[in-house]
């Protein structure tokens, strides 16, 4: 391990060579071993790069390098309050070191993920449905309020939905980005990205400015599984960029677990298929809470299960009539026991006082849903 002060003096030349985006990592590792440093690299030229790069990738290093100054990149860095590690540094998270081709710096915002807390992948599709809603945020929040750290990639849906579960009940939760840390992608998800910013992580193998393009994506997620003890597919279609996750967890050798959904829900059809192929099968947070660190945490403050004690009878029986899937006011009026059967127009009215109590949640006219605790 280098010195401290040798450390410092070599921190803003792995910046030049973690900024140069036609470079992989592989290739800045070899880079900098053959010159004996980033540094070094630095101020090698062309030809000992040739031995590392292809001939255009010289030329667009050599192009690269013209314009940047070392020490006054890395003060631009340190006023954006962007904070960057090497696998050489201690502070790399040990999980990602041990991954195949792991990313060779890290820039990013927060607190590293600690290596004594387990940590989770919860992963799924964009445009869930509301089954896929309640499993995320019951998971991220069960997760959370244990000391397990939810990873993912903050984006709309699943990835979002667990994360801000996580926050909530006081837990932590690390964002993968496939841009900069500096810009929040996408735009909807600002609020949760200023908490992970502040509360938690944002973490990236992209230099700060870099667009949240296509191609970003498939590396962020091997970072997303690298970043995790196992990973948790929540909903995701046949043909779903969730299951290149999948694909990296498993090089890595993380366990996978899918959450059973139902044979006609497209929206279920990869996790079922991966249940099928050998994940494990996940119906309650709790199971993988003990597999990871034994029983959940109980205490006073553990939300109430079930319906709230203060309604009336009627309401809860409307209330217990709800599932997590949506149902229309008749199939809800068909569900309720005998004798508390309503007109349409007053069942209706019920259903959206059970919304302003949020219990429940009008997903489109006429259709409701349970809000459970």
């Amino acid at each position: 391990m280098d010195r401290p002060e040798c450390r410092e003096e070599e921190r803003p030349y792995e910046l030049w060579l973690c900024s140069f985006p036609g470079m992989g990592n592989r290739q800045m590792t070899k880079l900098a071993e053959l010159c004996g440093s980033a540094r070094e690299a630095y101020y090698a030229g062309t030809d000992k790069w040739g031995q590392v790069l292809r001939e255009k990738q010289v030329e667009g290093l050599k192009r690269f390098t013209e314009g940047w100054e070392p020490q006054r990149e890395w003060e631009r860095l340190e006023n954006a309050g962007i904070r960057f590690v090497t696998l050489k540094d201690r502070a790399y998270p040990g999980r990602l070191r041990q991954i195949p081709d792991a990313p060779y710096g890290l820039f990013f915002r927060g607190s590293l993920p600690e290596e004594r807390y387990p940590a989770v992948a919860v992963v799924g599709a964009r445009d869930c449905s509301r089954y896929g809603y309640y499993v995320a945020e019951k998971l991220g929040e069960t997760l959370g309020r244990n000391g397990v750290i939810v990873v993912s990639g903050m984006a709309r849906g699943i990835d979002g939905i667990s994360q801000r579960a996580a926050l909530d009940a006081g837990g932590v939760s690390c964002g993968v980005l496939g841009c900069g840390v500096d810009i929040c992608y996408p735009g909807e998800n600002r609020e949760l990205y200023q908490r992970l910013a502040r509360d938690g992580c944002l973490v990236s193998s992209y230099p700060p400015g870099t667009p949240a393009l296509a191609r970003n994506f498939p590396p962020r997620n091997r970072i997303v599984s690298g970043l995790a003890d196992a990973v948790v597919v929540v909903e995701a279609r046949e043909k779903s960029g969730t299951l290149i996750t999948v694909d990296m967890a498993l090089e890595q050798g993380r366990e996978v677990y899918a959450v059973p959904g139902r044979i006609t829900d497209p929206l279920s059809e990869g996790c079922n298929r991966l249940i099928r192929q050998g994940a494990v099968p996940l119906s309650d947070p709790g199971e993988l809470l003990s597999e990871l660190c034994g029983s959940p945490r109980q205490g006073p403050d553990e939300p109430e299960e079930g319906c709230p004690a203060w309604l009336p009878e009627k309401l809860r029986a409307l209330y217990d009539a709800l599932e997590v899937t949506p149902k229309t006011v008749e199939e809800i009026r068909e569900s309720l026991p005998a004798g508390f059967a309503e007109s349409g127009g007053k069942l209706t009215a019920d259903l959206m006082r059970l919304c302003l109590e949020d219990l429940a949640v009008q997903v489109s006219p006429g259709c409701f849903c349970g809000k459970f605790r």
